[in-house]
């Protein structure tokens, strides 16, 4: 008898083990992901690719790139961005040209 509880705690642990490892508000890649969302809500599919990340303190600049397929479009359109991120949360913007030697735009307030 007893090795069926046994089986029976395991798989009970083995089963609740996912919900505990969920990436928690202040994770990276689900901070990057709800930008992406919000950035290109009408998108058909994306992803993001993290190029470089720098960090001091509580504060991460994250450079990356985010390629977006949308809805009649054949071609998928690529992006490049700078986020500051502030103790969890975004609080910067930067698009940055993909052409060399092209000037920046002015932050956005997020």
């Amino acid at each position: 008898m007893r090795p069926h509880w046994i089986i029976v705690a395991l798989l009970c642990g083995i089963l609740t083990l996912p919900s505990l490892t969920r990436a928690s508000p202040g994770d990276l890649g689900t901070i990057i992901e709800a930008f992406a969302v919000r950035q290109f809500p009408d998108a058909q599919g994306r992803y993001w690719v993290i190029n470089d990340t720098q960090w001091e303190g509580d504060e991460m600049l994250v450079d990356m790139h985010t390629i977006v397929s949308r809805p009649r479009e054949a071609e998928p359109t690529v992006t490049h961005f700078l986020l500051l991120i502030v103790a969890g949360e975004i609080r910067g913007i930067q698009n940055l040209p993909l052409e060399p030697n092209t000037g920046c735009r002015a932050e956005e307030d997020v």
